[in-house]
């Protein structure tokens, strides 16, 4: 990876002709999704007439359903072709959409909304399966390049919305859902076009019998990530480790326009900060990650990166408009390159720390993260963090930085009792050989 740019990366990234397609897969959904995050809100509001309290219910069960959509995702893989599982998403999202357009009753709405939510996190669960597979051991290459891509085309999508949002007719409304709609067609054919890598249900190459062995103590044994406490204490300290999505979406908007004199106009200014420096940075971030010694560094760096643009946010609000406004677009910075490197040291470590024979599973448990951080998130920062003012946000920081040190000694704890656990089976194979 290193010496090369962003271009030639694409052209050649890990896992050569299906990760190019699936690359571009995952750039036209993601256009599709930002489209449809741009406009959702606007749509249910003044083309379907839903009040808050009601659009506060869509969303809600929207977010519960995207919860469960990951762990489905991952058992089914365990059985099922994960390139057909993908196809199958993506189509149940065209249809869902497609409900859109011919219902108006709320119960209809609600159940549209539902399975595009578990659909898309089940979809994503599944590129994060299809990515581990293909790209192998340079998976954190793969997902810096995913995450370019896909921040470009959600920067793409919403430019699109504007245009229709400016135009505000009933008609633009519906043609925008059509263009989301397209957009997912257009990636399930793209992704018809990929072959479905060696190993079915398992996520990387079917592992020898020492490490069988080792993952659950026989052949035979597939052990269930709800019983290894282990791992669910790495996906519940990798929730909170997800905040910075909300403290970038939600938490730095709000806090402008209430508590500082701060321009209005300088809210999209936080998305661009975040998109451009994604696209810079996301390649040579990932190269910290390239192995789970080095997630684990990744993941301390996390904390503490946080924790200074949540000084800064607190800082924001001593000053004029000028102080305050570069206080944020910094703040902004540091939330961005956290994300960055979250990004990548929780996927490898979700990876690393699973089990080699029910990594499918394993990952479909980890990919909760996200979709319980979008639920509980925003409410947390605006209920509790942004309640207590600056105090909120230093506390925050502290918080993230402490249960980050927490997370990265766990997982270096884990990773060696994996690798002792491995050496010994592996010795104990030779010796039975040997015998």
């Amino acid at each position: 990876m290193r010496g090369n740019g962003l271009w030639a990366q694409l052209r050649r990234p890990p896992g050569g002709r299906d990760a190019r397609i699936m690359l571009l897969a995952q750039g036209v959904d993601r256009t599709g999704s930002g489209v449809w995050a741009a406009a959702s809100v606007l749509y249910f509001t003044y083309v379907c007439g839903m009040d808050a309290g009601r659009l506060g219910l869509l969303l809600g069960v929207g977010a519960v359903a995207g919860i469960v959509g990951s762990p489905l995702a991952g058992r089914a893989a365990e059985r099922l072709p994960v390139r057909g599982l993908l196809i199958g998403c993506h189509l149940l999202r065209v249809a869902t959409m497609g409900l859109l357009l011919v219902v108006d009753h709320f119960a209809a709405l609600l159940l549209s909304v539902a399975l595009t939510c578990l659909a898309e996190r089940g979809a994503k669960t599944l590129e994060m399966l299809f990515a581990t597979r293909i790209a192998g051991e340079r998976r954190a290459t793969y997902q810096a390049l995913f995450r370019s891509v896909a921040n470009g085309g959600y920067a793409v999508g919403t430019g699109f919305a504007a245009i229709g949002l400016a135009v505000g007719s009933t008609t633009a409304y519906r043609a925008l859902i059509v263009a989301n709609a397209l957009s997912y067609l257009l990636a399930a054919t793209l992704i018809r076009r990929t072959a479905e890598p060696a190993g079915r249900g398992l996520v990387a190459a079917v592992p020898s019998p020492a490490q069988e062995f080792a993952a659950g103590g026989g052949p035979a044994a597939v052990p269930s990530p709800w019983r290894d406490r282990g791992y669910l204490l790495f996906v519940l300290l990798d929730l909170p480790m997800c905040l910075d999505d909300s403290v970038l979406n939600v938490g730095l908007p709000l806090w402008l326009i209430h508590h500082t004199g701060a321009p209005h106009a300088v809210v999209p200014a936080f998305l661009t900060v975040n998109t451009v420096l994604v696209v810079v940075l996301q390649l040579r971030v990932s190269a910290w990650a390239e192995n789970p010694r080095g997630a684990t560094t990744a993941v301390g760096w996390y904390g503490v990166t946080l924790l200074a643009s949540c000084g800064l946010i607190a800082l924001s609000t001593g000053g004029g408009p000028l102080t305050a406004s570069l206080a944020l677009l910094a703040a902004a910075a540091l939330v961005t390159l956290a994300e960055l490197m979250r990004s990548v040291s929780s996927w490898e470590l979700a990876v690393s720390l699973a089990p080699p024979r029910a990594k499918a599973s394993y990952l479909g448990v980890a990919g909760m993260s996200q979709s319980v951080q979008k639920s509980v998130g925003p409410m947390l920062l605006t209920g509790v963090v942004m309640a207590a003012g600056p105090a909120g946000w230093l506390a925050l920081g502290a918080a993230s930085t402490g249960l980050a040190a927490v997370q990265r000694r766990a997982s270096l704890r884990r990773l060696a009792a994996l690798e002792a656990s491995a050496g010994a089976a592996a010795g104990a194979s030779a010796s039975a050989v040997v015998g």
